[in-house]
């Protein structure tokens, strides 16, 4: 009976033993199960140690992280980017592994690869871990600019000139970005700066020009597109802008020039040539060349059959081309055209003494010739409208027209278009001392208008 609390005490001690052991063994178990990080001191050795670990478990997060790591310090992208995406599938929920950085150096790794679907998938992950990283949200804003999501752009470009203020990529993309959504003055405060900080940067300096183009600042856009028309690259665009404001502005000679400066460059894209061509066409127009406008637009016409308008202005411009009393008709200054209505007016009746006793013009948009006609059978009072329109002309100019006869007092009118008049307008003079004469007209007057009665240019 004595030994019988001994033996209790040995058989709780031999117990207490028995679970220590097993709990120790359980724990140093637990510990060789848990991944150590790798220490080494140089990127041989941390190789070396990664694929060894890495041929024991494939799937040791740890070596992958060591492995990617060194990759990406060697800018072996596509190693790196290989080694991060395995990492990526095995160290989800491992808080050993830093999230933030491993999405970062996987969307990085991909961009240098070009591959930029991944590129994106991790930089927008590592963003929403971290949203105020700079090299993060530049090269965020620098996809979505790739990806003409110039609004998202924006956001992350405005994020990272937060952290880095200088930053000259951050602020061209930033501006290149504002002024594809139209916020041209913000995106001119953020070009200047990328100019200043980068002045070989011509892209940016064109963009420059398009945004005092569009708020209306021409001279500062001119001196622009002026500087970049010798430029290999940008030359032509900037030619076709410099010449168009020119045009607009009605300094058509300064506007062929520019064009022609742009036509000069050896590589131009088909969509610029064309279109210097066909301005270069218009002001050629403005200054009358009219065979050096008809060429261009043939040209035009081989590459594109029916750009624009062409088609029209061949059919309108090669006839003006044949006739150069239609293109002063239609084209030239004020008094030349004047000089060619009374030209008409004094041989309009062969062998008719005529006199002309006034002239008014409107708007240069016709003239109105007064004439005193006497002829063996009959004598009058004529009043000649030479319309310079070739468009149809209705029937309130008819109405005007006849209101000037009457104030007048001439017993007939010549309404003469080098284009062709409504119905109503032809329903108007049906009952009226009218006559009516279209282009068709207008061209047998134009063509036999020299071999009439030369001597009949000046009153008698």
């Amino acid at each position: 009976m004595d030994l019988l609390p001994v033996v209790i005490i040995v058989i709780v001690l031999a117990l207490v033993v028995i679970i220590g052991s097993t709990l120790l063994s359980r724990g140093k178990k637990s510990a060789g199960k848990k991944s150590k990080r790798i220490k080494a001191k140089d990127h041989a050795q941390i190789l070396k140690e990664a694929n060894r670990r890495l041929a024991q478990n494939p799937k040791d997060a740890d070596a992958l992280s060591a492995l990617a790591d060194v990759y990406y310090t060697e800018q072996a992208w596509d190693k790196a980017f290989k080694e991060y995406e395995l990492l990526l599938e095995v160290a989800a929920g491992n808080p050993e592994i830093d999230e933030f950085e491993m999405n970062k150096r996987y969307g990085l790794s991909a961009l240098k690869l070009g591959r930029l679907d991944e590129a994106y998938k991790g930089l927008i992950i590592a963003h929403t871990v971290k949203n105020d990283d700079f090299e993060t949200n530049y090269n965020l804003g620098y996809l979505e600019f790739q990806r003409r999501q110039y609004e998202k752009a924006i956001f992350h470009l405005r994020l990272s000139i937060r952290s880095n203020a200088e930053h000259a990529m951050s602020l061209r993309f930033l501006g290149h970005s504002l002024f594809k959504t139209k916020n041209y003055k913000e995106a001119l405060s953020n070009l200047k700066r990328v100019v200043d900080l980068q002045p070989d940067d011509k892209e940016s300096l064109f963009a420059m020009g398009e945004c005092f183009h569009e708020i209306g600042q021409e001279e500062q856009a001119i001196r622009i597109f002026t500087h970049l028309r010798t430029d290999p690259a940008l030359g032509p665009s900037a030619a076709l802008f410099a010449g168009t404001i020119h045009l607009n502005q009605r300094q058509f000679q300064k506007a062929v020039m520019d064009f022609e400066l742009g036509l000069r460059h050896p590589d131009i894209k088909v969509e610029v040539l064309v279109e210097i061509k066909y301005r270069l066409a218009a002001a050629y127009l403005k200054e009358q060349e009219i065979a050096k406008a008809v060429g261009l637009l043939n040209e035009i016409q081989q590459i594109y059959p029916n750009y624009k308008d062409t088609p029209a202005q061949l059919a309108k411009y090669r006839e003006l081309n044949s006739s150069r009393n239609l293109q002063v008709y239609l084209l030239s200054a004020t008094s030349d055209f004047i000089t060619l209505c009374r030209k008409i007016a004094l041989s309009f009746f062969p062998r008719a003494k005529v006199k002309i006793t006034d002239i008014s013009v409107q708007k240069n948009d016709w003239a109105d010739i007064l004439a005193e006609v006497e002829t063996s059978r009959w004598s009058d009072v004529v009043l000649f409208r030479m319309i310079r329109s070739t468009g149809t002309i209705g029937e309130l100019v008819l109405r005007d027209f006849h209101a000037r006869i009457k104030d007048l007092k001439a017993g007939k009118g010549y309404c003469i278009t080098a284009g062709a008049f409504s119905d109503e307008s032809k329903k108007f003079v049906e009952a009226r001392l009218i006559d009516l004469m279209e282009k068709d007209k207008l061209m047998d007057l134009l063509n036999t208008i020299d071999s009439r009665q030369k001597g009949l240019l000046m009153d008698e």
